[in-house]
């Protein structure tokens, strides 16, 4: 690779960040996610974002494409009863009339290049097949037979609000090789602001773009090009052993696909090798069931980061703290106040003093902070929920005191 070509895969790795940067600010909580869907997309592969109705899984996804220019974009809301024409192409009526048989793929799954994908497990039977051939081969075998069409898709975003029921879907969801879960907004200072979001005008944001052929060229030669050192396939292996201990076993096919988005994450990154910080997108990949996630995570990131642990360990506690919390409601003020001043004041407090410190110790030795970062997000959003549930202070206040 030349002096200019590392300058321009410098230069597309920078916009990506300030893309990601600008898309983190706009929604709230969702940094690891706009992250993960980047890099999913710099790998050329296909990713799930699982989560209830009105998580703004379909605002992330246009937001984030409509950031290529140049892009054809694709994006289809899927029932039972979509045919696979609606989604490829549709028949040419006028062409039909004088007695030929052809589809139009202007504007369909067939000639895009980043598609969006909701309600993806409730896909039709009678396009089942053609859509497992689009997202593993991104190709489309026209109505009317004869050679399949080869599609320009780079990647496909998925959203859901549920996992697939039945073997026909799990095929396409064990094609969706990054899953995301999100949920609501823990924090209730970031649901403030969300609220007060809609009643004042927007102020205009800036919106960094990147052109389509940059992005290709990412993915194509500037990502295959990052480097996988032998202590990143050692890490690998070993992962793979400690979750066979936990019965949590992936395909094959998934640990070697998930190799290019440990090259991504780095790329991302500006970085010309993989190193362990880019194996905590892994937890992304390697679980089935939401269930299996925790276990997923805790693993990875203990083998990223020797703070991972103690920071997981604080997770936990975090974690009990919000489940009295919740089964609390409807007790009187006196007595949240008092479980308050005994118990979550105290936990909370010595839980955030200890992450501030581990999260120095990393930052001064170089290590990923992210998920410190992520169990302190954790610690200002039960710390919150407890003052304004628990104590009764107004939203406003508590953003002050966080």
């Amino acid at each position: 690779m030349g002096a200019h070509d590392v300058h321009d895969e410098q230069d597309t790795a920078r916009t990506l960040r300030a893309i990601s940067g600008e898309l983190s600010d706009r929604f709230y909580e969702r940094d690891d996610v706009v992250r993960t869907l980047v890099v999913t997309l710099l790998a050329g592969q296909h990713s799930l974002v699982l989560g209830p109705p009105g998580t703004a899984k379909s605002e992330m996804a246009r937001e984030l494409t409509g950031r290529i220019e140049g892009a054809s974009y694709w994006e289809i809301l899927l029932s039972k009863f979509t045919s696979p024409t609606r989604m490829f192409g549709p028949i040419d009526v006028a062409a039909l009339a004088r007695g030929e048989y052809r589809q139009v793929y202007d504007g369909r799954a067939t000639t895009a290049h980043i598609a969006f994908i909701d309600e993806i497990f409730k896909c039709s039977t009678a396009a089942l097949n053609e859509t497992l051939g689009y997202l593993n081969e991104r190709i489309y075998h026209p109505e009317s037979g004869g050679e399949p069409i080869s599609c320009p898709l780079i990647g496909a975003i998925t959203a859901s609000n549920e996992l697939p029921s039945g073997e026909d879907l799990a095929a396409i969801y064990d094609r969706l090789l990054v899953r995301i879960e999100v949920g609501y907004l823990a924090d209730p200072s970031n649901f403030a602001a969300l609220v007060r979001s809609a009643v004042r005008r927007p102020v205009p944001q800036t919106r960094t773009t990147i052109e389509l052929a940059a992005l290709q060229q990412a993915v194509t030669d500037g990502v295959p090009a990052v480097e996988v050192p032998d202590m990143i396939v050692d890490a690998v292996c070993t992962l793979r052993a400690a979750l066979r201990r936990r019965e949590l076993v992936a395909s094959d096919r998934r640990w070697r696909q998930s190799v290019s988005l440990l090259q991504a994450s780095a790329y991302l990154d500006g970085r010309p090798a993989v190193a362990e910080n880019d194996l905590s997108v892994l937890t992304h990949v390697l679980w089935d069931s939401p269930a299996e996630r925790p276990a997923v995570e805790r693993e990875v990131l203990q083998l990223v980061n020797p703070d991972a642990k103690e920071a997981l360990d604080l997770a936990d506690v975090i974690e009990e703290l919000e489940t009295q919390l919740d089964a609390m409601a409807g007790q009187s003020r006196e007595a949240l106040s008092e479980w308050v001043i005994k118990k979550a004041h105290n936990k909370l407090a010595m839980a955030g003093k200890r992450l501030e410190k581990l999260r120095l110790e990393a930052a001064g030795s170089g290590r990923s902070t992210a998920a410190i970062d992520r169990v302190a997000g954790r610690q200002r959003a039960v710390r919150a929920r407890v003052l304004t549930e628990a104590l009764g202070m107004d939203a406003s206040m508590v953003q002050a005191q966080l």
